[in-house]
């Protein structure tokens, strides 16, 4: 019997091969977000004479137009806020208020573009404020008299005989009921600025349910944090935007909203948005995704030396506009109802399909802040009805907005998209992205093949990573861009700790860090 020859080299070399995976193939991964490329205002989305008044107070204050821009905004949302509404579809309404913030640093001539854009507001208020004064000083005098004649019939009653007594206090009681029942108008008020929650929510009350909290700093964030109460106190806030029914029921003071309606239009330092994404107050409540925000390139170094006034019609003209449509709304108790022409709602129906890909927690542009993006078809629609309303002015009510000026509003609400990106990129929200660059450049230091979740964690800050959960995220973002892949883990069925999760690493990443 023979026996054949093995070729035992030929034989290893194929055994390795089986044992052996081949290489992994990897493609070139995709580079994590850089810094965000800023849309620019879309000063033609606005009617021609607020259009042409935001471009002139830009040129005079030589500041971004975002800024006049958007104040504008918030000065048409404290003119239409409380007093309409605006009818999407079906049981779908929105009032017409808004909350607006823009991040500027200083020596931007905040101030100087404010005044200009909110000086016909306190022009309004001190109008309305006479218009009433003759019915104040009427209830005024009313009350008083009712109240001396109550409180005579209570004396007269206390010292009455016990067989004149009981009608004397019948009396009593239905003067003093005459004198609780006179109402003194308050004096009206469409502005605040240095204000508490406690303030703001009483403003609302005695002003039919609005008020405009309109301000160059920011004080009124750490008012909101509890600068005053030692806590976070923002339920006003987040009721005055969504106008839901607020009721305040304490010992010092008892007040009941139906429909709030509270604007804000605030110009804030960067600092300010870095600082409030870092208190743990104003996350999970909901108050940073009622905001619109602007972060505009300031023009400080760049400005013109002699810029051009603002033209005095174009002036005039804002000012009278602004009159107008605030003191024809004010007369509004129930809200002015404005409707949407058919070719509007499907324009929004058809954006409202495009943001809704975006809120997708992972891929989305706007998963990381699908509490803003949430939103923003509500607020597109209210941007609508507040440009309608800036261009029929006192007719707004008696026709429906237009497909061209809702697709004005989602002009604005595109621009507030890539700068909301970025203002919730300085308060945090894509601090994901923030510590998958930190992994980056851990698994480039120590050059890992291969690596598991537990080598990572013993290498990592602690502060920044205090749980093995907090990875979880981070390692999902750098696998969808493709610098990790997640190996399949083996389980051996005995006692103990489960094994530690592990990832194949991109091999650029040994060579340099991206």
């Amino acid at each position: 019997m023979t026996t054949q020859s093995v070729d035992t080299p030929d034989l290893w070399a194929g055994l390795s091969a089986l044992e052996e995976p081949p290489a992994p193939v990897w493609e070139d991964p995709v580079p994590l977000a850089g810094p965000r490329k800023l849309a620019d205002f879309p000063v033609g989305a606005l009617p021609g004479w607020l259009r042409e008044f935001v471009a002139a107070v830009a040129e005079e204050t030589q500041t971004p137009v975002d800024l006049a821009g958007c104040i504008a905004l918030s000065v048409l949302a404290t003119a239409a806020g409380g007093r309409s509404v605006v009818q999407v579809r079906g049981h779908w309404r929105e009032p017409t208020n808004l909350y607006v913030v823009v991040s500027l640093p200083p020596a931007n001539r905040k101030s100087a573009v404010f005044g200009l854009l909110t000086d016909p507001l306190y022009e309004a208020e001190q109008q309305l404020r006479t218009l009433v004064q003759p019915a104040i000083v009427e209830a005024e005098m009313t009350a008083r008299l009712a109240k001396e004649a109550a409180d005579k019939a209570t004396a007269k009653a206390a010292s009455a005989s016990a067989d004149e007594r009981d009608e004397l206090v019948s009396t009593a009681i239905a003067l003093a009921q005459t004198a609780d029942s006179v109402t003194v108008p308050a004096k009206p008020q469409l502005l605040a600025d240095d204000t508490t929650a406690e303030t703001v929510t009483s403003r609302m009350a005695e002003q039919g349910g609005r008020i405009s909290v309109m301000s160059a700093e920011g004080d009124i964030f750490d008012i909101i944090a509890g600068r005053y109460s030692g806590k976070p106190n923002m339920g006003v806030f987040l009721k005055g935007h969504a106008g839901d029914r607020l009721k305040v029921d304490r010992q010092t003071r008892e007040e009941y909203i139906e429909h709030p309606a509270l604007t804000m239009g605030l110009c804030v330092q960067p600092q300010v948005l870095d600082d409030i994404g870092k208190q743990d107050g104003f996350k999970g409540r909901g108050l940073l995704g009622r905001f619109l925000y602007s972060v505009p390139e300031s023009l400080v170094g760049r400005r013109k030396i002699e810029p051009n006034p603002i033209p005095e019609q174009v002036m005039e003209t804002y000012r009278r506009h602004v009159l107008d449509l605030t003191l024809f709304l004010a007369e509004w108790t129930d809200p002015a109802v404005i409707q949407l022409t058919p070719e509007a709602v499907t324009a929004l129906k058809a954006f409202q399909a495009r943001v809704e890909p975006m809120l997708e927690a992972r891929g989305g542009i706007m998963g990381q802040i699908g509490d803003w993006g949430g939103k923003l078809v509500g607020a597109t629609a209210r941007m609508a009805a507040l440009l309608h309303l800036a261009e029929h002015l006192t007719k707004g009510h008696t026709v429906s907005v237009a497909e061209a000026t809702m697709r004005d509003a989602i002009a604005l609400a595109e621009y507030f998209i890539s700068h909301s990106l970025a203002a919730f990129d300085s308060m945090g929200a894509d601090r994901i992205t923030e510590r998958a660059r930190t992994v980056l450049e851990a698994l480039g230091t120590h050059g890992w093949r291969e690596v598991s979740k537990r080598d990572l964690m013993v290498k990592l800050s602690r502060s920044e990573f205090r749980t093995a959960n907090d990875l979880d995220p981070v390692l999902a973002l750098l696998e969808d861009h493709g610098y990790v892949r997640a190996q399949a883990v083996q389980r051996t069925g005995g006692r103990g700790r489960p094994p530690s999760p592990r990832y194949l690493v991109h091999p650029r990443l040994t060579d340099q860090t991206t």
